[in-house]
Order: C-alpha cells, then sequence, then structure tokens
C-alpha cells in the first residue's frame, strides 16, 4: 500500500477549496433540478390566475436552469483546474513519465546504433570483395599504372564505347607499335624507289 504524500500547507488549503466548489457545484444542481421538477406540479385554484401563476412558473424555470448550467460550468472550470494542479505538483508521476520514456529512446538508440554497425560491416566486406575484383583484373591497371577504381571504370566504360573504340589514342600500344613499324617500313621503301627512279 502506497503511503500517503504529506503536502504543504497551500496545497492543502487549495485541495480544500476545490472539494468545497466541487460540494457546492453539487448541490445547487442538485436543488435548483429539484424545484423545477416542482414547479411543474399543476396546483389547484388561487388567487393568482393561471396565465400569471404560469409565467410566473416559466420564468422561475429559466432562472433555475441558468443556475445548473453556470453549476456545469463552475464543475467544468473545477476539471480543469485539477489537471492543472496535477500536472505542476504531481512530480513523482512526471518524474516517471520522464524516466520512461527516456528508457525508450535509449532502446531506439541501441537498435539503430546496432543497424548502423551491420550495415556499416556489409558495406566494407562488399567494398572489400570489390577492390580485390578490381585489382585481380586487368582492368585496374593503365600503361602499368594503378589507376583509382572510379577512373579505372570509367576508362573500361569508354573502351567499350563506339567513340573511344575508333580514336586512335585509346588502342592497344602493342597494336601501335606495330602500326608504327609498319609506317616507317613503308616510308623506307617508298624513299628507296625515288632513288632509285632518280639513277635511272
Amino acid at each position: 500500500m502506497a503511503t500517503q504524500r504529506v503536502l504543504p500547507q497551500s496545497k492543502e488549503t487549495l485541495l480544500q477549496n476545490y472539494n468545497k466548489r466541487l460540494k457546492d457545484d453539487i448541490r445547487s444542481i442538485l436543488d435548483n433540478f429539484t424545484e423545477i421538477i416542482k414547479t411543474a406540479k399543476v396546483e389547484d385554484e388561487t388567487q393568482v390566475s393561471r396565465a400569471t401563476q404560469a409565467e410566473q412558473d416559466h420564468y422561475e424555470m429559466h432562472v433555475r436552469a441558468a443556475n445548473i448550467v453556470r453549476a456545469g460550468e463552475s464543475l467544468m472550470k473545477l476539471v480543469s483546474d485539477l489537471k492543472q494542479f496535477l500536472i505542476l505538483n504531481d512530480f513523482p508521476s512526471v518524474n516517471e513519465a520522464i524516466s520512461l520514456r527516456n528508457q525508450q529512446l535509449r532502446t531506439l538508440q541501441e537498435e539503430c546504433d546496432k543497424k548502423l554497425i551491420s550495415l556499416r560491416d556489409e558495406i566494407a566486406i562488399d567494398l572489400y570483395e570489390l577492390e580485390e575484383e578490381y585489382y585481380s583484373s586487368s582492368c585496374g591497371q593503365w600503361d602499368g599504372v594503378e589507376l583509382p577504381l572510379c577512373e579505372a571504370f570509367h576508362r573500361q566504360d569508354s573502351w567499350g564505347s563506339p567513340e573511344t573504340t575508333s580514336d586512335p589514342s585509346c588502342a592497344n600500344p602493342e597494336d601501335s607499335d606495330n602500326l608504327g613499324t609498319q609506317e616507317s617500313m613503308q616510308r623506307h621503301l617508298n624513299s628507296h624507289g625515288s632513288s632509285t627512279s632518280e639513277q635511272s
């Protein structure tokens, strides 16, 4: 069983005031409703005419109905004041709610950290395998120099494009050497034939 907390004198007085307002408003609603029921009763003939009595009863019902409405609004205001008092002064419940929320946020943070670590490990494994594949293949080298991974793939894509295939600067170095040898032999033969024709 929870021990009852001792409230300060100001809070105790405030709670007593709330209790008094509650009892007064409920009594007002009950009394006015009872009088309205009594007024609805048809009485015997009196010295006052029925029309006058009916008008008086009608006015009394309006007044008492207004009193009931006022008491109801006072009860609604009392409920609002009690909620405000509970929020501002019930520190144990507020601290408990804050602790529970902090625990939920810590749990969520731990889950996010675990997912991020798992994602980092997967990316590292994939990147390692990709680098191994890159450095073990021929696309990782260009004229005997190891190229960065992005540039090597860029040049590999350029090899397969029609524009780069027709470009002599992108040709194989061995094919370029063979082509240069053939051109030099052709120039040598042309120069030898021209000198023979001049001697004849």
